[in-house]
């Protein structure tokens, strides 16, 4: 059961997958911060100084707690509907979304142009090669006598 297991991962696909995995959580990370830390506070200065991460509406309050961020909602028990995380999450998958489909265009396009190179076939025989390989043919074609030599040889004394 090792054994198998050990063909299994060291497989150059699943290999790849792993690597795949690992830069997607890394790339995730990036574009989290793209969004978090550099669109949407830009987005929010061009449409009036709102901080979509904390962007929020109280569901409930029983308590009548003042909150004035999301952290704090959640830290006090305050039931919140979250809109400005939700728009940042959206931001994200369409950032991601338009990146892999780049990259995947990208990909299909080198495909079909590596379907139109024309198949390099294998090189036909020079002449010279064609006319040795009829020679040979017909030198083997020609009876023999039983002392091994051809009909119109004569023997050597």
């Amino acid at each position: 059961m090792f054994k198998e297991f050990r063909d299994f991962a060291v497989k150059g696909n699943m290999i790849d997958l792993a690597i795949g995995v690992i830069i997607g959580a890394a790339f995730g990370a990036i574009v989290s911060s793209i969004v978090d830390d550099i669109f949407m506070p830009l987005i929010g200065l061009v449409i009036g100084g709102i901080d979509f991460s904390n962007l929020f509406i109280v569901l409930s309050n029983p308590q009548g707690i003042e909150v004035s961020s999301v952290a704090a909602a959640q830290e006090a028990g305050v039931s919140t509907l979250n809109i400005g995380l939700f728009i940042n999450a959206v931001v994200k998958f369409l950032i991601i979304a338009m990146v892999l489909f780049m990259v995947v265009k990208g990909i299909n396009s080198l495909k079909r142009e590596a379907a139109k190179e024309p198949v390099e076939e294998s090189a036909s025989p020079s002449r010279e090669e064609v006319l040795l390989t009829e020679i040979r043919d017909a030198l083997r074609a020609r009876p023999t006598n039983p002392t091994g030599t051809q009909p119109d040889e004569s023997p050597s004394t």
